[in-house]
């Protein structure tokens, strides 16, 4: 039997703070496939003075960016703002490409290299061929919690919103080639890890310490790194972390998707709007396979009443109830951006597979991806 493992302290952060982390593509300018390129990009990268910080990920044609700790959307899109434009011209010089959504579209997982470093070859030894499936790309976002009871009382309550999140970010449709019919299949390759799903319906961080002390005991879990839940604690930075968007194609909306997470933050803590409850989690899977297989279309089951509604009408009418918290925040640009596109039924999968529908090319569909990413300029 393993020795138990203690959990760490959580940290003091400042309520509604926010930091983001976006996992990108590095692709080829020929033929637009993953390029394994990370330890160049790094280097390159390394010679600017930024924001946050520029990491490798499992595989070598991925980079991973984070900002620093933001106090709000404009912060977020600033920060991003810097960092990306270091990655495109970084990337000009490699004569290589940056670029958004969640999994690549016809990329071979078997030819993907595993990046050289400690934890990620641990991770390929125990996961085996599922290391190389997960180049995939996501977007996370952290949120500053006031104490550690409330980060999970607000874990529970952002728990209702992830068919939302997953709805609004969805951009990966594509996977080896075929549209898979999901607006986000990235998510199918986050299930198949056995520490993915849920986090347990506990309220105090003893409970939550209770809990860690026993998967700790068994082995199976050494740290938190090593939960894959939709949303974990992270007591090293007194945030929770929302952890199922797909990587949009656009630091803007990687900044309205952050603004939401901060507004509905507001709302929970202001207003308590409802108690969660563990039998909010009956519908959880439901609603979250129906948000990545139908994107804004979805079916969505509110968990207090069981009643069946549009995630795209419940999407519009969250959106709206947050909007005094969003103008408060600075977050009313992005909220709007979001409500204009969830009344449209419009996300970043149904931009790609209108691009492909033109294009019936899916290199030119990635490299018009990587124009999006560059920005307006």
């Amino acid at each position: 039997m393993a020795d138990t493992l203690q959990l760490e302290p959580f940290q003091h952060s400042a309520a509604l703070s926010l930091g983001v982390e976006l996992e990108l593509q590095l692709v080829n300018t020929n033929d637009y496939d993953l390029a394994p390129y990370a330890d160049e990009m790094l280097r390159l990268m390394a010679r600017h003075k930024l924001p946050g910080s520029v990491v490798p990920e499992m595989t070598s044609s991925m980079i991973e960016i984070s900002t620093g700790v933001c106090q709000n959307t404009a912060d977020v899109l600033g920060q991003l703002a810097t960092i990306r434009d270091a990655l495109v011209r970084s990337a000009d010089k490699l004569n290589i490409a940056v670029v958004g959504g969640g999994t690549h579209p016809y990329q071979q997982w078997h030819e993907q290299r595993i990046y050289d470093k400690p934890r990620f070859r641990q991770l390929s030894e125990l996961y085996g061929y599922l290391s190389k499936q997960f180049t995939i790309f996501g977007q996370h976002v952290h949120i500053g919690c006031p104490d550690a009871d409330a980060a999970l009382l607000m874990l529970h309550r952002m728990s209702r919103y992830i068919p939302h999140f997953i709805a609004l970010s969805a951009s990966s449709p594509y996977v080896q080639a075929q549209d898979t019919q999901f607006d986000s299949a990235r998510l199918n390759s986050v299930f198949a890890f056995p520490m993915s799903g849920r986090a347990p319906f506990t309220l105090s961080w003893d409970q939550f310490g209770e809990f860690f002390a026993k998967t700790t005991r068994t082995g199976v879990v050494k740290s938190m790194k090593d939960f894959y839940w939709d949303i974990r604690p992270k007591p090293e930075y007194g945030t929770i972390e929302i952890r199922v968007f797909d990587t949009p194609l656009t630091i803007a909306r990687a900044a309205a998707l952050a603004g939401f997470v901060q507004a509905l933050g507001a709302w929970f803590l202001q207003e308590q709007p409802f108690m969660p409850q563990e039998d909010d989690y009956m519908v959880y899977t439901y609603n979250r396979f129906q948000a990545c297989r139908f994107g804004l279309e979805a079916v969505y089951v509110e968990p207090a009443t069981g009643q069946h509604t549009s995630l795209r009408e419940h999407i519009l009418q969250t959106l709206e109830q947050i909007k005094g918290h969003a103008r408060e925040l600075g977050a009313l640009d992005g909220i709007e951006l979001l409500a204009n596109d969830a009344a449209q039924a419009r996300n970043d999968a149904r931009w790609l597979r209108e691009q492909q529908a033109r294009e019936r090319l899916l290199a030119e569909t990635v490299r018009q991806a990587s124009l999006r990413f560059r920005g307006p300029n």
